[in-house]
């Protein structure tokens, strides 16, 4: 199946209780085990599992309506003009959703973090997308079917309708319904991670295109399923343990690992900025004075910090720009 196909396969016979309109929140979410790279981009099968932390108060708002004519959509208030290829990915995105094939939709949304910066504001608008259209029409779906449906908007998204540590199962199936998000049941209250921005600027390559570059001619990719196999098992297992260096160590080494996949790509791919390689040297510096601080990055220039609750005080005067979350606050 298709996307459209797959979408109005979920969607079969579901009942209608219609609304004016609906809002929902969801989370973006920063994978401390990446996903990179896809076995179907049709329908956003991943090639690896992940697994993320949701960022708690910072994501996605999303209102959707119903209306007469074309699709509306707009940005932090802007409207997106309609030759935008977010404008137009997202109408392809809307396409199956429509209770009539002349039906449109206005859609707004409002990120709280930098758009397309590496803050995973894409997954967090498709996640948030989706809730708003499941409580607009009714439906009533499951989080299962709803993790599906956000994937097929944008591959993380499946993982920020959820709050704390979510996984997403890579999935067996060539239709993708085994591929889906769940949450873990571990909570960790004292964890903290803390955002550390570097640039707001858009990304110069954007995640799609720095995948496929990345598989096509990085020949360090052939190693990446492997390392993800690892650093899944470490991270599930520290998460399970409360072994708070073992987390660190895991997420920080998959992140590097990558970059470096990137790195190796032709031509290659480098989102870090000059202040970006500078934080790093100071986390790695803090470190090795004893403080027990790790970072991880997604396809951008911007850090996330991870730390416990009794440090949170070191880390702020360190990084007095950085905005401290404490994921489990909000789960």
């Amino acid at each position: 199946m298709n996307r459209y196909e797959t979408i109005r396969f979920l969607l079969h016979e579901r009942p209608e209780t219609r609304t004016e309109s609906a809002e929902a929140f969801a989370p973006a979410n920063i994978a401390l085990c990446k996903y990179w790279g896809k076995r179907d981009p049709e329908l956003n099968l991943p090639a690896t599992g992940s697994l993320s932390i949701s960022l708690g108060h910072l994501g996605a708002t999303t209102r959707v309506s119903l209306r007469e004519g074309a699709d509306e959509i707009f940005l932090n208030g802007e409207p997106l003009p309609d030759a935008t290829p977010f404008h137009q990915r997202l109408v392809e995105f809307l396409n199956p959703f429509r209770p009539e094939a002349d039906a449109g939709f206005r859609v707004d949304t409002h990120n709280n973090l930098p758009t397309a910066a590496g803050f995973a504001t894409s997954a967090a608008g498709f996640a948030a997308l989706v809730l708003a259209l499941d409580r607009l029409m009714g439906w009533g779906l499951d989080a299962r079917t709803l993790s599906i449906l956000a994937r097929m908007g944008s591959g993380s998204a499946c993982r920020s309708l959820f709050h704390g540590f979510v996984e997403w199962h890579i999935g067996k199936r060539e239709d993708g319904m085994d591929s889906y998000a769940e949450p873990l049941p571990e909570t960790w209250p004292a964890l903290r991670m803390a955002t550390l921005t570097v640039s707001n600027a858009a990304k110069p390559v954007g995640s799609t295109e720095g995948m496929n570059r990345t598989r096509d001619t990085s020949v360090l990719y052939r190693a990446w399923p492997d390392k993800v196999a690892a650093d899944l098992q470490a991270l599930r297992t520290a998460i399970h343990t409360q072994d708070f260096e073992l987390l660190g160590r895991a997420a920080e080494s998959n992140a590097m690992s990558l970059h470096a996949t990137m790195l190796g790509a032709w031509p290659p791919l480098c989102y870090w900025q000059p202040e970006s390689l500078a934080a790093m040297h100071k986390v790695w510096a803090l470190r090795a004075a004893g403080v027990p601080l790790y970072f991880t990055m997604d396809a951008g220039p911007n850090l996330k910090l991870l730390f416990l609750q009794e440090e949170q005080a070191m880390v702020c005067g360190h990084f007095p720009g950085a905005d401290v979350i404490a994921p489990f606050d909000h789960a």
